[in-house]
């Protein structure tokens, strides 16, 4: 199924305060932003720096990586570096960094200032492919500019929307005023990056946390989530009942999020986890807690938080062929293994799909799901062999199906919808 409507934008999970989305206003303007509490000065860099570590915050773009730990090694790398907030929303099934720059600029650019604070640098950028989200970042600039305590230059580069475009190394060659394709690593943006200095490129929700940090500190910034995964996070859920943005404490669970948004949990087939990265998991998923490390250790991801219901009448090797078909699509074209490789899974996947694969396809398509992964230059090729993996070992009954029966869903017409489960516009707070 193919729900690609505008989010309907929800409140905090009940019992934690919102954070990200607590702005009623349609676009939250400096004064706003100001009367709430953004914009605070920041006399102590060392200790900001210190209690970013200390919160535990984790980046939102979906590697998870420690911000603490990114934001010290590019302040003690040894030459003036550059920040970056990578708002290239390039997940089909994501609204919330796009929901964010167009409703919440000004959270927005306080974290960008408080990451080129924290790392000794006055030269940012906004990097964005959504035309609303640079027109509503440059109102905002327009309106800091006048405040002489921002104290960050910022430019804004707008390019094309694209799967790879928001990795971080395409991040950097197309600032630089190149193509928006992922470069071989190394060297990585923290090493060599824009103009050639370091660079950390943050995820616009990463970035938004970091004045969460800095009004909290490191254990009110805790009170919320769990001890791996502090905090809230962004979660853009694709249910049968719709499009959703909603913050989420981490820490609870699929089963807690859905009842609580009134959906029918006993019609639950699956999820499609990590927008399209981390590929699909069985109803099992409903009662782990969510959080990056237990769904890791499930074999899975929360990613960039984009969780899509399958429903009974949503076939998992449908959505995987979908999937798929779009990676073979999307990839850059520039490595032989990625642009090869996922055209070879998505062949085999339709295949399946249509009930015409045989034993040896399926054990070419195995081998591939572990052989190629690492083998492109981005984190394409390893969505892809996810995507392979996650359905071979989520739905084994419903493959043996495709194989030697006929799958009801299917057979009805099935979900052929391609990007499955995309969730094109965020519509306004409240709506």
């Amino acid at each position: 199924m193919n729900r690609s409507a505008g989010a309907r934008i929800g409140t905090a999970y009940p019992g934690s305060d919102p954070r990200l989305l607590s702005s009623g206003a349609e676009t939250e303007d400096i004064g706003a932003y100001r009367s709430g509490g953004g914009y605070r000065p920041l006399d102590d860099v060392e200790a900001f720096v210190r209690e970013v570590e200390a919160s535990g915050l984790r980046g939102r773009g979906g590697a998870a990586f420690p911000t603490g730990r990114k934001l010290r090694t590019v302040r003690e790398h040894g030459a003036v570096p550059v920040v970056v907030a990578n708002g290239e929303e390039g997940e089909p099934a994501s609204v919330k960094d796009r929901w964010l720059m167009r409703h919440r600029p000004h959270l927005v650019l306080d974290g960008l200032r408080l990451a080129a604070l924290g790392t000794g640098t006055e030269d940012a950028h906004v990097y964005v492919s959504d035309a609303r989200s640079r027109q509503s970042i440059e109102r905002a600039l327009d309106e800091a500019r006048r405040d002489p305590a921002f104290a960050i230059d910022v430019s804004v580069t707008q390019v094309d929307p694209a799967y790879v475009a928001g990795e971080e190394t395409a991040v950097v060659q197309a600032i630089n005023g190149g193509p928006a394709v992922p470069t071989d690593k190394p060297p990585r943006p923290f090493e060599e990056g824009v103009d050639g200095r370091p660079t950390l490129v943050g995820n616009v929700e990463t970035l938004a946390n970091l004045p969460w940090v800095q009004r909290l500190g490191a254990a009110g910034y805790r009170a919320l989530g769990t001890e791996r995964s502090p905090g809230t996070f962004l979660m853009t859920l694709t249910s049968p009942g719709g499009i959703g943005l909603h913050e989420i404490p981490f820490g609870a669970t699929l089963r807690d999020v859905l009842t609580w948004a009134g959906e029918d949990v006993g019609s639950v087939r699956g999820f499609l986890m990590s927008g399209y990265f981390a590929g699909v998991v069985g109803k099992g998923a409903l009662d782990m807690p969510l959080e990056y490390d237990a769904f890791a250790d499930l074999g899975s991801g929360l990613g960039c938080g984009a969780v899509a219901v399958l429903a009974q009448n949503d076939c998992p090797v449908a959505t995987s062929a979908a999937v798929m078909a779009y990676f073979a699509r999307e990839n850059a074209g520039q490595c032989g293994s990625c642009f090869n490789g996922t055209a070879a899974m998505s062949a085999v996947l339709e295949t399946l799909r249509d009930h015409k694969a045989s034993a040896a396809d399926l054990d070419r398509l195995r081998g591939w799901s572990t052989g190629l992964r690492g083998r492109g230059a981005c984190g394409t090729l390893d969505g892809a062999a996810n995507v392979a993996a996650a359905l071979l070992r989520e739905f084994p009954e419903t493959v043996a199906v495709h194989l030697d029966g006929r799958c009801g869903p299917c057979a009805d017409g099935g979900v052929h919808a391609d990007p499955p489960f995309a969730a094109l516009e965020p519509a306004g707070h409240g709506s």
